[in-house]
């Protein structure tokens, strides 16, 4: 809309919860709708109009019960949102008596009300909002046009404009919401009059529906402009993120969701939006709801992005050309299946966009086949159809179909293409844990917590499972990281990565772990329900060495490599703080210079950080420890790990012919010397637990690889 409207409905939206700059940020539901319509040609304002609306939930905080005088009683028999909006657009007609060439825009007292109350909530509900509500302006940006001497905008209220324009303060309306409107359809008049004479020509858009594209990784993206999503359902999708979103503008493919190693889904999504405005706004949704999941949201940068929906690959730039299409993935594909084929598989009641140029196998760089491939359908209806098609038998193999996204596209070419073409062979998966520790195989003695809060702490875990957790194992409880380091043996936790939301709990019987794992499943921690399972002390190790437990059985962890790993040098690769328990010789080490390189079977390593101790254990250990309560807790490697590490190093080493590294020669001397025999007594550090009256009187935590 570039001509001025004829008409303008000042809007003004209160909530049951927080006022002011906090409006919508705690996700609280619309309970007012108050309207006034300003005729721009006549210079004159309509009368105020108000509408209750009836939330679904009828709790009204105590600061919105004090200002807008509402209680839930008065609520209870007030329309609902679909309701209340059939109102306002009635009204707003009748008063306008909207003709041909008759044009009206809304007027709000900044973002909020629109892009923060309505577009979510409806969203949530399965509203549909009228077009109306698709472009508005904004009075605050509006004023700093017409008065470029006013305070900046976010410093801009209705208070502050009337104080600009020398305004007595209203006092004829008692009710909050209708004051401010009062003053707003005043103030619209004063910059429409003389000496002003503005001219309200460019109003906010709201975008109708989120715009798949691509991206290239020479793109130049503003690092204020991107988020981080993390506890996604595993099953959403682009559309997903964009209805969480809803009311704000991400940019044309801006939702990229994260995998993970395996090219599963992981919970995460990277989205731009179109400025800073609005990443700041949906930095206002943190923990927010999709369905029954809060959603955490954090700043992210142009980097991160890139790095997940970045492509250079023209083939893929091609296939993503075609646009307003739904991609499907297909997984598990025979190595010989041809295009052919997979168009004869979705049949004529699902045709493929473009017949074989709407599918794009996923090969390695060599060529062979992933058993991947992504398929173009024109329409939700065709796309739908397809996915009823999961699991069907294509040759003597069932295939996995999902909806994907065109950045799971780019992630997944970039993942293979990047995969070393020489085979390297897989290393023996090496128990995490010390054998005197891992009980026999074909005892299932452990518990499997899955969907943990990724705050949780020991004692979380301790309170969850309630009577359960005095039968816990010494070197029990075991948080796993995900990866991202390959140093994990010798870095503190903090740097081994982020949880991922999966801990393993020894008992000291498969009764005990039985009994855990049915009273325990599905209660909640935190507001979110956790998954108790009961395993065996095998498959905790195969997940805690990055393979996968799910119905389908054990999966070994995988084989290939993320694209690359950049090591820096650090100054010193073991804490300095805990130089008292360490040799001399691993203080002062020499400079790494900075290397790249491929680690098979290291695509996401995991290390049990924390254990726990229920009773009190190694009486003289404790003794010497609890005389220096202020010696933080380390992670030391042994001396098996330092050998394999060694190992690494060397061979790293000598592929990038970089000779100020340490010799493997070197490194078994000090691993074999008298110094790391006499580390042994002290490679466990325990910090006393001060919980008395939950815990055992003498619990201890353990931090660091159990040893």
């Amino acid at each position: 809309m570039t001509a001025s409207p004829d008409y303008l409905v000042v809007l003004f939206g209160i909530t049951a919860g927080a006022t002011g700059a906090k409006l919508g940020s705690d996700e609280k539901e619309l309970i007012l709708l108050l309207w006034k319509v300003v005729d721009l040609a006549n210079k004159k304002v309509g009368q105020l109009h108000e509408v209750l609306v009836r939330p679904d939930q009828l709790e009204l905080t105590e600061d919105c019960k004090e200002e807008t005088k509402i209680d839930a009683e008065s609520l209870s028999s007030a329309p609902q949102l679909d309701q209340a909006l059939r109102q306002f657009n009635q009204s707003v007609s009748n008063e306008l008596n909207i003709g041909v060439g008759t044009s009206f825009c809304l007027c709000t007292d900044g973002q909020l009300h629109v892009r923060q109350i309505l577009h979510p909530e409806a969203s949530k509900k399965n509203v549909s909002l009228p077009e109306c509500f698709y472009s508005f302006f904004d009075l605050r940006k509006e004023f700093k046009k017409c008065c470029p001497g006013s305070p900046d905008v976010d410093k801009l209220d209705v208070a502050a404009m009337t104080e600009c324009l020398n305004f007595e303060k209203n006092s004829s309306a008692s009710r909050y919401g209708a004051c401010q409107v009062e003053d707003m359809g005043n103030i619209i008049l004063a910059m429409i009059s003389d000496p002003y004479n503005h001219r309200f020509s460019d109003p906010e858009r709201v975008n109708y529906k989120f715009e798949s594209g691509t991206c290239s990784k020479m793109e130049l993206i503003d690092d204020n402009t991107v988020v981080r999503a993390r506890g996604l359902p595993w099953q959403s999708s682009d559309q997903d993120i964009a209805r969480f979103f809803k009311g704000l503008n991400i940019a044309k493919g801006g939702a990229a969701l994260c995998l993970n190693a395996q090219g599963r889904r992981n919970g995460e999504a990277l989205v731009r939006f179109v400025s800073e405005e609005h990443r700041d706004l949906a930095l206002q949704r943190h923990k927010h709801h999709m369905g029954t999941r809060y959603i955490e949201v954090y700043k992210a940068t142009g980097e991160d992005f890139l790095k997940i929906a970045g492509g250079t690959s023209n083939e893929v730039a091609q296939f993503l050309s075609k646009e307003n299409q739904v991609i499907v993935r297909m997984r598990g594909l025979p190595f010989t299946a041809t295009a052919d084929e997979v168009v004869a598989f979705f049949g004529q009641h699902c045709p493929i966009t473009g017949g074989k140029e709407g599918i794009l196998f996923v090969t390695y760089p060599d060529g062979r086949p992933t058993g991947d491939a992504f398929v173009l359908f024109a329409c939700e209806e065709y796309a739908q159809n397809a996915l009823r098609k999961h699991k069907d038998l294509l040759g003597k193999r069932y295939i996995e179909l999902f909806r994907s996204t065109a950045a799971e596209v780019q992630q997944v070419l970039n993942r293979f293409s990047s995969a070393p073409l020489i085979p390297l062979p897989t290393p023996p998966i090496i128990p995490v844990l010390p054998q005197q520790f891992v009980p026999p195989a074909n005892i299932r003695d452990c518990v499997r917590l899955r969907g943990l809060p990724y705050a949780a702490t020991i004692e979380d875990i301790l309170d969850f499972l309630g009577e359960f957790s005095t039968d816990i194992r010494t070197h029990g409880v075991h948080m796993v990281l995900n990866h991202q380091s390959p140093f994990v043996f010798i870095l503190p936790p903090r740097a081994q990565g982020r949880p991922s939301g999966d801990a393993f709990i020894q008992m000291k019987s498969a009764d005990r772990a039985f009994m855990a794992a049915q009273k325990c499943h599905k209660k909640t921690m935190k507001d979110r329900y956790v998954e108790v399972f009961q395993c065996s002390a095998e498959e905790m190790n195969f997940v805690l060495m990055g393979g996968t437990l799910n119905r389908n059985g054990l999966s070994p962890p995988p084989c290939l490599s993320p694209p690359s790993y950049t090591f820096p040098a650090p100054a010193a690769v073991i804490p300095p703080e805990a130089a008292i328990y360490q040799p001399s010789v691993l203080l002062n080490p020499r400079a790494l210079q900075p290397s790249t390189a491929y680690y098979p079977a290291g695509t996401q390593l995991f290390m049990n950080y924390t254990a726990y101790y229920p009773r009190k254990e190694y009486s003289l250990l404790h003794q010497s420890c609890s005389t220096a309560p202020q010696v933080r807790p380390i992670v030391l490697a042994t001396s098996l790990q330092l050998l394999i590490l060694a190992v690494s190093l060397h061979s790293l080493a000598r592929w990038s012919e970089c000779r100020a590294w340490p010799t493997i020669l070197e490194l078994r001397k000090f691993l074999t010397s008298s110094k790391v025999t006499s580390m042994q007594p002290r490679m466990d550090l325990y910090t006393q637990m001060t919980r008395p009256g939950l815990y055992p009187k003498n619990g201890f935590v353990f931090k660091g690889p159990s040893s």
